[in-house]
Protein backbone atom coordinates (compact mmCIF):
# COMPACT_ATOMS: atom_id res chain seq x y z
CA UNK A 1 0.00 0.00 0.00
CA UNK A 2 2.84 2.37 0.84
CA UNK A 3 4.27 1.77 -2.62
CA UNK A 4 1.04 2.95 -4.21
CA UNK A 5 1.07 6.05 -2.02
CA UNK A 6 4.66 6.75 -3.02
CA UNK A 7 3.69 6.49 -6.68
CA UNK A 8 0.83 8.92 -6.19
CA UNK A 9 3.05 11.37 -4.34
CA UNK A 10 5.64 11.20 -7.09
CA UNK A 11 2.95 11.85 -9.71
CA UNK A 12 1.74 14.99 -7.94
CA UNK A 13 5.22 16.20 -6.92
CA UNK A 14 7.72 14.96 -9.53
CA UNK A 15 10.70 16.53 -7.77
CA UNK A 16 10.00 14.89 -4.43
CA UNK A 17 11.44 11.60 -3.28
CA UNK A 18 8.76 10.10 -0.99
CA UNK A 19 11.45 8.33 1.04
CA UNK A 20 13.05 11.64 2.02
CA UNK A 21 9.93 13.79 2.23
CA UNK A 22 10.36 14.32 6.00
CA UNK A 23 13.80 15.80 5.42
CA UNK A 24 12.58 18.73 3.32
CA UNK A 25 13.78 21.99 4.84
CA UNK A 26 11.97 25.31 5.20
CA UNK A 27 14.32 26.71 2.55
CA UNK A 28 13.16 24.01 0.14
CA UNK A 29 9.53 24.91 0.83
CA UNK A 30 10.26 28.62 0.43
CA UNK A 31 11.83 27.91 -2.95
CA UNK A 32 8.67 26.02 -3.90
CA UNK A 33 6.57 29.05 -2.87
CA UNK A 34 8.67 31.36 -5.01
CA UNK A 35 8.46 29.04 -8.01
CA UNK A 36 4.68 28.78 -7.73
CA UNK A 37 4.31 32.55 -7.40
CA UNK A 38 6.39 33.09 -10.53
CA UNK A 39 4.34 30.48 -12.39
CA UNK A 40 1.14 32.19 -11.30
CA UNK A 41 2.36 35.63 -12.36
CA UNK A 42 3.57 34.32 -15.71
CA UNK A 43 0.24 32.58 -16.40
CA UNK A 44 -1.70 35.75 -15.60
CA UNK A 45 0.58 37.96 -17.68
CA UNK A 46 0.25 35.71 -20.71
CA UNK A 47 -3.50 35.39 -20.23
CA UNK A 48 -4.15 39.13 -20.06
CA UNK A 49 -1.80 39.81 -22.97
CA UNK A 50 -3.86 37.38 -25.04
CA UNK A 51 -7.36 38.17 -23.80
CA UNK A 52 -7.40 41.74 -22.47
CA UNK A 53 -9.44 42.96 -25.45
CA UNK A 54 -11.91 40.09 -25.06
CA UNK A 55 -12.36 40.99 -21.39
CA UNK A 56 -13.31 44.52 -22.46
CA UNK A 57 -15.85 43.11 -24.94
CA UNK A 58 -17.33 40.90 -22.22
CA UNK A 59 -17.69 43.88 -19.88
CA UNK A 60 -19.72 45.70 -22.55
CA UNK A 61 -21.88 42.63 -23.14
CA UNK A 62 -22.73 42.37 -19.45
CA UNK A 63 -23.25 46.12 -19.01
CA UNK A 64 -25.59 46.16 -22.03
CA UNK A 65 -27.52 43.24 -20.55
CA UNK A 66 -28.05 45.13 -17.31
CA UNK A 67 -29.13 48.25 -19.19
CA UNK A 68 -31.72 46.14 -21.01
CA UNK A 69 -33.09 44.75 -17.74
CA UNK A 70 -31.24 41.44 -17.81
CA UNK A 71 -29.30 39.63 -15.13
CA UNK A 72 -26.06 37.74 -14.74
CA UNK A 73 -26.38 33.95 -14.40
CA UNK A 74 -23.35 31.92 -13.33
CA UNK A 75 -22.50 28.23 -13.20
CA UNK A 76 -19.67 25.70 -12.90
CA UNK A 77 -18.68 22.40 -11.27
CA UNK A 78 -16.47 21.74 -8.26
CA UNK A 79 -13.94 24.50 -7.66
CA UNK A 80 -15.41 26.37 -10.61
CA UNK A 81 -18.77 26.43 -8.81
CA UNK A 82 -17.00 28.49 -6.14
CA UNK A 83 -15.96 30.97 -8.84
CA UNK A 84 -19.56 31.04 -10.08
CA UNK A 85 -20.75 31.83 -6.56
CA UNK A 86 -18.04 34.44 -6.05
CA UNK A 87 -18.82 36.30 -9.27
CA UNK A 88 -22.56 36.37 -8.55
CA UNK A 89 -21.87 37.69 -5.05
CA UNK A 90 -19.66 40.48 -6.38
CA UNK A 91 -22.58 41.87 -8.37
CA UNK A 92 -25.25 41.21 -5.74
CA UNK A 93 -23.29 42.74 -2.88
CA UNK A 94 -20.68 45.24 -4.13
CA UNK A 95 -18.05 45.99 -1.51
CA UNK A 96 -16.98 49.31 -3.04
CA UNK A 97 -18.92 52.35 -1.86
CA UNK A 98 -21.14 53.90 -4.52
CA UNK A 99 -21.45 50.77 -6.65
CA UNK A 100 -25.02 49.62 -7.09
CA UNK A 101 -26.23 46.10 -6.31
CA UNK A 102 -27.05 44.27 -9.53
CA UNK A 103 -29.12 41.10 -10.01
CA UNK A 104 -27.16 37.89 -10.37
CA UNK A 105 -28.19 34.27 -10.01
CA UNK A 106 -25.77 31.47 -9.15
CA UNK A 107 -27.16 28.25 -10.65
CA UNK A 108 -24.92 26.13 -8.42
CA UNK A 109 -26.45 27.42 -5.17
CA UNK A 110 -29.70 25.46 -4.85
CA UNK A 111 -28.66 22.03 -3.55
CA UNK A 112 -32.26 20.76 -3.38
CA UNK A 113 -32.89 21.55 -7.04
CA UNK A 114 -29.55 20.19 -8.20
CA UNK A 115 -29.93 16.89 -6.34
CA UNK A 116 -33.58 16.50 -7.37
CA UNK A 117 -32.83 16.99 -11.05
CA UNK A 118 -29.72 14.78 -10.85
CA UNK A 119 -31.72 12.04 -9.16
CA UNK A 120 -34.77 12.24 -11.44
CA UNK A 121 -33.35 12.92 -14.91
CA UNK A 122 -29.55 12.97 -14.59
CA UNK A 123 -26.73 15.32 -13.69
CA UNK A 124 -26.44 16.51 -17.28
CA UNK A 125 -29.67 18.47 -16.78
CA UNK A 126 -29.05 20.17 -13.41
CA UNK A 127 -28.31 23.58 -14.94
CA UNK A 128 -30.51 23.23 -18.03
CA UNK A 129 -33.65 22.82 -15.92
CA UNK A 130 -32.79 25.95 -13.95
CA UNK A 131 -32.06 27.90 -17.09
CA UNK A 132 -35.42 26.94 -18.57
CA UNK A 133 -37.20 28.12 -15.43
CA UNK A 134 -35.17 31.24 -14.67
CA UNK A 135 -33.69 32.72 -17.82
CA UNK A 136 -35.01 35.87 -19.46
CA UNK A 137 -34.09 37.10 -22.95
CA UNK A 138 -31.59 39.78 -21.87
CA UNK A 139 -29.74 37.64 -19.33
CA UNK A 140 -26.07 36.67 -19.75
CA UNK A 141 -24.80 33.23 -18.69
CA UNK A 142 -21.21 32.91 -17.41
CA UNK A 143 -19.77 29.37 -17.40
CA UNK A 144 -16.64 28.45 -15.45
CA UNK A 145 -14.78 25.30 -16.51
CA UNK A 146 -11.07 24.58 -16.22
CA UNK A 147 -11.33 21.79 -18.80
CA UNK A 148 -14.20 22.97 -21.00
CA UNK A 149 -15.42 19.39 -21.28
CA UNK A 150 -18.13 19.00 -18.63
CA UNK A 151 -21.26 17.43 -20.07
CA UNK A 152 -23.69 19.47 -17.98
CA UNK A 153 -21.97 22.70 -18.98
CA UNK A 154 -22.05 21.74 -22.64
CA UNK A 155 -25.77 21.07 -22.22
CA UNK A 156 -26.52 24.42 -20.57
CA UNK A 157 -24.47 26.26 -23.19
CA UNK A 158 -26.49 24.56 -25.91
CA UNK A 159 -29.77 25.48 -24.21
CA UNK A 160 -28.63 29.07 -23.78
CA UNK A 161 -27.89 29.20 -27.51
CA UNK A 162 -31.39 27.90 -28.26
CA UNK A 163 -32.86 30.56 -25.98
CA UNK A 164 -30.72 33.30 -27.64
CA UNK A 165 -28.99 34.06 -24.33
CA UNK A 166 -25.45 35.39 -24.60
CA UNK A 167 -22.94 33.00 -23.04
CA UNK A 168 -19.45 33.65 -21.70
CA UNK A 169 -16.88 30.98 -20.91
CA UNK A 170 -14.06 31.20 -18.38
CA UNK A 171 -12.00 28.22 -19.52
CA UNK A 172 -8.60 26.56 -19.17
CA UNK A 173 -6.19 24.23 -20.99
CA UNK A 174 -7.18 24.57 -24.68
CA UNK A 175 -10.80 25.48 -23.91
CA UNK A 176 -12.03 21.95 -24.56
CA UNK A 177 -15.34 21.13 -26.20
CA UNK A 178 -16.95 24.36 -25.05
CA UNK A 179 -14.37 26.43 -26.89
CA UNK A 180 -14.81 24.34 -30.04
CA UNK A 181 -18.60 24.18 -29.88
CA UNK A 182 -19.44 27.62 -31.22
CA UNK A 183 -21.94 28.01 -28.37
CA UNK A 184 -20.09 30.80 -26.55
CA UNK A 185 -20.55 34.47 -27.36
CA UNK A 186 -17.16 35.20 -25.77
CA UNK A 187 -14.53 33.02 -24.14
CA UNK A 188 -11.44 33.54 -22.01
CA UNK A 189 -8.99 30.64 -22.06
CA UNK A 190 -6.10 30.33 -19.61
CA UNK A 191 -3.85 28.18 -21.78
CA UNK A 192 -2.15 26.36 -18.93
CA UNK A 193 -2.22 22.77 -17.65
CA UNK A 194 -2.37 23.71 -13.94
CA UNK A 195 -5.89 23.92 -12.52
CA UNK A 196 -4.58 26.19 -9.76
CA UNK A 197 -3.00 28.68 -12.17
CA UNK A 198 -6.17 28.62 -14.31
CA UNK A 199 -8.45 29.41 -11.37
CA UNK A 200 -6.09 32.10 -10.07
CA UNK A 201 -6.22 33.81 -13.46
CA UNK A 202 -10.01 33.49 -13.60
CA UNK A 203 -10.26 35.17 -10.19
CA UNK A 204 -8.26 38.21 -11.27
CA UNK A 205 -10.18 38.39 -14.54
CA UNK A 206 -13.63 38.49 -13.01
CA UNK A 207 -12.59 41.01 -10.37
CA UNK A 208 -11.43 43.26 -13.21
CA UNK A 209 -14.60 42.46 -15.16
CA UNK A 210 -16.75 43.52 -12.20
CA UNK A 211 -14.96 46.87 -12.09
CA UNK A 212 -15.26 47.41 -15.85
CA UNK A 213 -19.00 46.70 -15.83
CA UNK A 214 -19.59 49.18 -13.03
CA UNK A 215 -17.48 51.76 -14.86
CA UNK A 216 -19.69 51.35 -17.93
CA UNK A 217 -22.81 51.64 -15.74
CA UNK A 218 -21.56 54.65 -13.77
CA UNK A 219 -24.12 56.99 -15.31
CA UNK A 220 -26.87 54.40 -15.70
CA UNK A 221 -28.88 53.43 -12.65
CA UNK A 222 -30.55 50.09 -13.17
CA UNK A 223 -34.30 50.34 -12.64
CA UNK A 224 -36.03 47.04 -11.93
CA UNK A 225 -39.67 46.17 -11.95
CA UNK A 226 -40.95 44.88 -8.62
CA UNK A 227 -42.99 41.75 -9.20
CA UNK A 228 -45.66 40.83 -6.66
Amino acid sequence: MSGENDDLLSAFYPGMNPQTAKEISDDDLLTSVQIKVQESLAAKQQFFNDYGDILVQISRTIADAYKAGGRLLTTGNGGSSCDAAHLALEFLHPVTAGRQALPALNLTADVSTITAVANDVGYRHVFVRQLLAQAMPDDVLVIFSTSGNSDNLMAVAQKATELSIKTIGFLGLDGGELQQSGRLTHSLVVECDSVHRIQESHLVAYHILWDLVHTLLANHRIAREIRL
